[in-house]
């Protein structure tokens, strides 16, 4: 098939898993554009059947923002013909589920289109409805560019359930999680490496987001702070975003600038991951938690607040912990408690692995993609005589 794949080129996991979905389909023979505004962050080249369009959008002084709602509609309409894409498959709502909209628009009403009207697939990713969605100022144009995709994905059933209540959507919306490639994601032990961040006697807590409000780096913090106030240990954050700052200072104050090791935006997680002895995502909302898994696959227990799409993600004291999202006390002491016991934490890490292979791999994942898209472009079938009540041939 052809299938154009619209995500924004962030480090946030709806770009990470849009982008892992190109690399998929590209590999299983799928011709694919990826369309952003730029080059995405785990991109990778090499693949013959992957291209990158980027969409420009020009300052014009008439308008006192970059209007890229527009810019994106005008190229989605623009490569669909171009390469006569069977599909294009918008992540989030909105801009991109309307983009496609508008662009469809514009390719129903041009007689020279020839017919290029590729169907959209949206796939929900959780800011663009639990944000978004949520706000009065979005919550129907949400809504709309939800229903007119012709068909509807949410990475988690808590998701789901979310646009169904918190938006009014009515279409179908069907669960697809978040996937890995669980040959690249597994546990690689570098004892070098690690010397080099903690000593014999120390654990290592790892957590790894975009330093937004919702992933509480602050409270990170709090409960790395109680961890060492009780044994030695060390933090390891991987990621960047607007609550670094804040996040630095209170380090600073706290006297912990010694214990704590900014890694940056990484491209490749896996040799980090595979220094710790624990990962910490303590946000206040997750769709999915697609962080938590990538360090399931590694091995690593990981230590989450019960909200979202987490609890679909992680089994409590299986393959990591299930806590209190305001509990910053007891999530230190469940995650201490653990970490005294190395046996129980290797056997919950082995276990967090063995699930992540199981569930989440590309290979059980992406063939649901592609019985999707096969749907939405398969013809409309003939309605049989019972359907319209008539048995008999003629009658």
């Amino acid at each position: 098939m052809r299938i154009g794949i619209v995500c924004y080129a962030s480090i946030g996991g709806s770009g990470v898993v849009a982008t892992e979905l190109a690399h998929s389909l590209a590999l299983r023979g799928h011709t694919v554009r990826l369309i952003s505004s730029e080059r995405p962050f785990r991109w990778r080249d090499g693949l013959p059947e992957l291209g990158f369009d980027r969409v420009d959008t020009p300052a014009y002084p008439l308008f006192r923002e970059p209007q890229y709602l527009l810019a994106l509609a005008t190229a989605i309409a623009r490569l669909a013909c171009e390469h006569h894409l069977d599909v294009v498959h918008a992540h989030y709502a909105v801009p991109h589920a309307t983009a496609a909209y508008l662009a469809d628009e514009m390719l129903r009403a041009d007689a020279d289109a020839g017919g290029c009207r590729p169907r959209t697939v949206t796939t929900l990713h959780g800011t663009d409805v639990t944000l978004v969605g949520s706000d009065p100022s979005y919550r129907r144009v949400v809504a709309f560019s939800i229903e007119q995709s012709s068909a509807v994905t949410a990475v988690s059933e808590s998701l789901r359930r979310d646009t169904q209540t918190a938006v009014g959507v009515r279409c179908p919306i069907e669960v697809i999680p978040n996937f890995l490639d669980c040959d690249a994601y597994r546990r690689q032990p570098n004892p070098a490496l690690r010397a080099r961040f903690a000593t014999d006697d120390q654990v290592i807590v790892l957590h790894a987001s975009n330093f937004r409000p919702v992933k509480r780096v602050g409270l990170v913090l709090d409960v790395f702070l109680r961890i060492r106030a009780a044994r030695p240990a060390r933090l390891l954050l991987i990621g960047d975003g607007p609550d670094r700052p804040a996040l630095e200072a209170a380090i600073a104050a706290a006297g912990a600038s010694d214990a704590v090791t900014f890694l940056g935006e990484v491209q490749d997680p896996v040799p980090w991951l595979s220094l710790a002895d624990l990962f910490l995502l303590p946000s206040s909302q997750e769709s999915f938690g697609l962080a938590a898994l990538e360090a399931m696959a590694c091995g690593v227990p990981v230590a989450v607040s019960r909200v979202g799409g987490l609890p679909e993600v992680v089994t409590d004291d299986d393959t990591g912990l299930l806590c209190d999202p305001d509990d910053a006390a007891g999530m230190a002491g469940r995650i201490l408690a653990l970490l005294a016991d190395r046996d129980a934490a290797a056997r919950m890490g082995r276990r967090a692995a063995a699930v992540a292979r199981e569930r989440f791999c590309v290979d059980a994942i992406v063939p649901r993609y592609e019985a999707l898209y096969a749907r939405v472009v398969a013809p409309p079938q003939p309605a049989s005589p019972s359907a319209s009540g008539s048995t008999t041939p003629g009658a």
